[in-house]
């Protein structure tokens, strides 16, 4: 017990000697500016994170390099120079649990989580633990680090897939800039009940205002703007019909408000696969058959073009098997 504590102090210390934080190398056209109005200029660094490593007393509370000798975000730079900033260690007040997760990527701004189904997000009045967040803080503390998970994608209890995780404030106002300017794509794998074809094209964009039905529950709905609709553009095609009663559809989100995909299809009498709150239950699967396939991004600290997919969890590959045998075959009823 003891020798294992101590390891991981050791490997505590080593992260804080080799966490790299963001760097940049000074170029020609930015020769003579300080190295706040690069930083601003090359990497889109907030002035709220700038003041708060200005503010802090180092080490810890974030610090700025200059070719790897502290210094001052008004010192001038010249090209060639070396600018390295180290972000501040955060705390998170949600307890750690050892949950197991998933990992598909990992680095000092980004964890990347294949989501099961049946897991929350994040604690909520009616999941105060056994989280998806819980469970990243226990990750968090193993690996030795300091920071407030920052949930840059959300999907819902039911929704399985990818889940892109900010770990500092500069990778979540990038990311959150890339989203806003359609830079971060998330496509989505949906079997939906009936023939999506009977009542739309093959593939296209339902652009439609989704809004909340009522306040104080969770079911959304299809409704002008001017009755508290926001607009909502979802891109789909089909990609599969295996039963004649199922259609499987490969979805782009265009847009990201809550229940999009899932409120989008049920206004057409195509709800997901098993979605209870737009649809119905389903003996092919205990929750919505959505899945967060692939998501694509460019990464916040060196602009590096990230792509990362999640395979079809075994309750959608299962169900889609079993759409395609008889009835009897599967033990129910036509």
């Amino acid at each position: 017990m003891i020798r294992k504590e101590i390891e991981k102090i050791e490997e505590t210390e080593k992260r804080e000697v080799d966490k790299e934080g963001l760097f940049v190398t000074v170029g020609p056209g930015e020769d003579g500016m300080t190295a706040r109005g690069v930083l601003r200029r090359a990497k889109g660094v907030s002035q709220r994170l700038i003041r708060r490593i200005a503010n802090g007393a180092g080490g810890k509370d974030g610090a700025l390099y200059i070719n790897e000798t502290p210094a001052l975000f008004r010192d001038r730079v010249k090209e060639g120079d070396g600018i390295r900033l180290c972000f501040p260690d955060e705390s998170s007040w949600i307890e750690p649990q050892d949950i197991p997760l998933a990992v598909l990527y990992e680095d000092d701004d980004l964890l990347l989580i294949d989501k099961p189904p049946g897991l929350v997000v994040h604690p909520t009045k009616g999941h105060s633990d056994g989280t998806l967040a819980n469970a990243i803080v226990y990750h968090m503390n193993e690996r030795g680090e300091s920071y407030r998970p920052r949930f840059i994608s959300r999907l819902d209890m039911g929704t399985s897939g990818v889940l892109l995780i900010g770990k500092n404030s500069h990778a979540q106002d990038n990311l959150a800039k890339q989203g806003a300017a359609g830079g971060v794509e998330k496509i989505y794998t949906a079997v939906l009940e009936g023939r999506i074809e009977d009542v739309l094209p093959r593939s296209g964009v339902i652009d439609l205002p989704v809004g909340l039905v009522r306040q104080g529950e969770p079911r959304r709905g299809v409704m002008p703007e001017s009755e508290g609709g926001y607009p909502s553009r979802t891109a789909y095609e089909v990609s599969d019909t295996p039963a004649p009663n199922l259609t499987v559809v490969r979805v782009r989100l265009i847009t990201g408000r809550t229940h999009q995909i899932r409120v989008h299809f049920a206004h057409f009498g195509c709800p997901v696969l098993g979605d209870s709150l737009y649809g119905q239950s389903s003996p092919l699967i205990a929750r919505q058959a959505l899945h967060a396939s692939k998501i694509s991004f460019a990464h916040p600290s060196d602009g590096r073009a990230m792509r990362f997919e999640a395979p079809l969890p075994a309750d959608i590959t299962w169900l889609l098997k079993a759409a395609m045998l008889p009835a009897e075959e599967r033990g129910l009823a036509e």
